[in-house]
C-alpha cells in the first residue's frame, strides 16, 4: 500500500489586514470553545453518539458532520471560528502510559 505525499507549504504572513482577520477569527474560535467549556457537561450528557457544532456561541446537534456545520452555517454565516466535535456514545476514560 503506498502512502500519500502532500507538500507542506509555510508562509510567514506580515499584512496587517491578514493578521487583523486571523486574530478576529481566532478571537471568535475562543468565545466558541469558551461557550462550550461553560456548557460541557449539558453538552455531553444529553448529546452522545452524535457530532455537535459550536457557532455564534450556540450548540448545533446532528448525525453527520456536514449536517452540524450546515445549521451552524445557517445560522451564523459570519461565524469562521465555529467548530466541529464528535461525542463518544460512551465516556471514555483517559489512560495515561509512558
Amino acid at each position: 500500500m503506498g502512502s500519500l505525499q502532500v507538500p507542506l507549504v509555510m508562509e510567514e504572513i506580515s499584512d496587517p489586514e491578514e493578521l487583523a482577520k486571523a486574530r478576529a477569527q481566532r478571537e471568535r474560535f475562543d468565545r466558541n470553545t469558551a461557550w462550550l467549556q461553560a456548557h460541557a457537561t449539558e453538552v455531553y450528557v444529553h448529546h452522545r453518539g452524535k457530532c455537535i457544532c459550536v457557532a455564534g456561541e450556540e450548540l448545533f446537534v446532528a448525525d453527520t458532520p456536514e449536517q452540524a456545520l450546515a445549521l451552524a452555517t445557517t445560522a451564523h454565516p459570519e461565524d469562521d471560528g465555529s467548530f466541529l466535535r464528535y461525542i463518544p456514545s460512551e465516556k471514555i476514560d483517559r489512560i495515561y502510559a509512558h
